[in-house]
């Protein structure tokens, strides 16, 4: 390599050391911010028992999805992504807010959760099952030479 490089022109060395620059420099990691948590300052202006469903929308802001059940609770979700050169991206960080609420509207519970305290969930892919699966195209074609009928064409006389 060091031979290599020795009968290079200087323009040349200098693109070739650019290039590995260049190269190394994309395995950087990227980290995205995704979602929106109240500060610990706008949690604390909010009483429990006090504070209403609008007060508490007024004082800390839309969240980033709300309960199921129409006025069941708030839910402010933030996570933080890395991104690593052809890796699969990892989340690093999640932080949940969740904001209940009584019958009356009224503030009942604020906790806090983070990435250590979920548990990954498996989805069911509910797919259907394919009879040609594991079937090349050939195998296809050549499996219905003996399935041939005449009397199936369309517009054939019995």
């Amino acid at each position: 390599m060091l031979k290599v490089m020795s009968r290079l022109k200087p323009a040349s060395r200098t693109l070739v050391f650019a290039a590995c620059l260049t190269a190394a420099g994309a395995c950087a990691p990227v980290f995205k911010k995704h979602g929106y948590v109240p500060t610990a300052e706008d949690l604390a202006e909010i009483q429990v028992g006090v504070d209403t469903r609008e007060s508490v929308l007024e004082s800390v802001g839309a969240p980033s999805t709300s309960g199921v059940v129409r006025d069941s609770g708030l839910y402010y979700v933030t996570s933080r992504v890395r991104h690593y050169g052809p890796k699969r991206p990892k989340i690093v960080s999640r932080e949940l807010v969740a904001i209940s609420f009584d019958d009356r509207g009224v503030v009942r519970n604020i906790e806090r959760f983070g990435l250590e305290d979920g548990t990954v969930v498996t989805l069911d892919r509910r797919i259907t099952e394919s009879s040609v699966q594991n079937r090349g195209f050939l195998r296809q074609l050549l499996g219905n030479i003996g399935n041939f009928n005449p009397a199936n064409i369309p517009g054939a006389t019995n």
